[in-house]
């Protein structure tokens, strides 16, 4: 007779077998809801709350469940490795994007322009770094989605295309976006009570989280943004997760564990608004949104499938690759 408690079908296990598996599955998903049935989780109530318009809610709460994990004795550490990540994600693309600008103009090169690039490599998914991470990293590098908070949406697109004349950034979107992981540093650090409590919740919250976001992502853009938009992915994977690598080696001196940092090297589902919110500032890139969005479409799901894959072929060769709730790494 079989223990009431044993899975008759393990999909959770399947699922932490793959790397970034608890978000990249659900997201593929709900992908494939949100093309082929768009209308499904239209039907009002909690299924459109949950399956379709919950994505910003949960990751808020995984943002706070994050924060939480936050002590004074792990701070330190954090902040480093988010600025870290942020500066080998973000800023050094971000600058070398703008410095072949300097050569090729925005049209870009091989059917990628400027904005297609640049909006494609200044930012990263947080939700699958938060997924990769809470499986094979440490509260550092959980903590490290500081810098998602930071390079999340348009915000560094416009600041690097700012000398082309664009307008003011939305500071006050970007201090909207940290508040939730600052307000669970301040709740983990005064009631270590609710940072127990919430340890479960990066499990609970990814795998419904990725799926809405998935049911924003429509196939036929992927499909339209073809050869062009799979080259994107094939080139922002393992260059930018490359250079989160250095980062973690040679600034964190992380050693083994230096390969999470490819997980990095991903494209925002976010950035596929970016190019419409670019062109509504300066209309001089308006020729180039529909073929930008289409490839950014496409770099979203290139790279979240290549990224952890990458991240995880690294922490193999290495000997790191170990979840963490394995080998008790996790300090409380």
């Amino acid at each position: 007779m079989s223990s009431p408690d044993r899975s008759r079908v393990p999909l959770f296990a399947t699922m932490r077998r793959i790397p970034g598996g608890l978000m990249l599955i659900p997201l593929v998903l709900g992908a494939i809801v949100g093309t082929f049935a768009p209308g499904a989780l239209d039907i009002g109530s909690f299924t459109t709350a949950l399956f379709k318009d919950g994505a910003l809610a949960l990751i808020a709460l995984l943002i706070f469940a994050t924060g939480t994990q936050v002590t004074g004795r792990t701070g330190g550490p954090i902040l480093a490795t988010a600025g870290t990540v942020l500066l080998t994600k973000s800023l050094i693309p971000a600058g070398l994007v703008i410095l072949l600008g300097q050569f090729v103009g925005i049209d870009g090169l091989l059917g990628i322009s400027l904005l297609g690039l640049l909006a494609s490599m200044d930012n990263s998914n947080g939700g699958l770094w938060l997924a990769f991470s809470g499986q094979y990293g440490d509260e550092r590098d959980r903590g490290a989605y500081l810098a998602s908070a930071v390079n999340d949406g348009p915000f560094l697109t416009l600041l690097f295309l700012g000398a082309s004349g664009f307008g003011d950034i939305p500071i006050l979107a970007l201090v909207a976006a940290i508040v939730p992981f600052l307000l669970g540093v301040l709740v983990g650090n005064i009631d270590a009570e609710w940072r127990r409590v919430v340890q479960p919740v990066p499990n609970i919250v990814i795998p419904f989280f990725a799926f809405a976001l998935g049911t924003g992502i429509d196939l036929g853009d992927v499909v339209t943004g073809g050869i062009t938009g799979v080259l994107l992915g094939l080139i922002v994977a393992p260059f930018t997760g490359f250079l989160v690598y250095l980062g973690y080696r040679f600034i964190l001196r992380r050693g083994p564990s230096s390969g999470i940092g490819f997980a990095a090297g991903t494209t925002a589902g976010n950035a596929i608004a970016t190019p419409a919110i670019v062109a509504a500032a300066d209309p001089r890139f308006q020729e180039f949104v529909g073929t930008a969005t289409a490839q950014i479409a496409a770099s979203v799901l290139v790279t979240a499938i290549l990224a952890p894959m990458l991240a995880s072929l690294m922490l193999k060769r290495s000997g790191a690759l170990r979840p963490v709730d394995t080998v008790g790494a996790h300090p409380s």
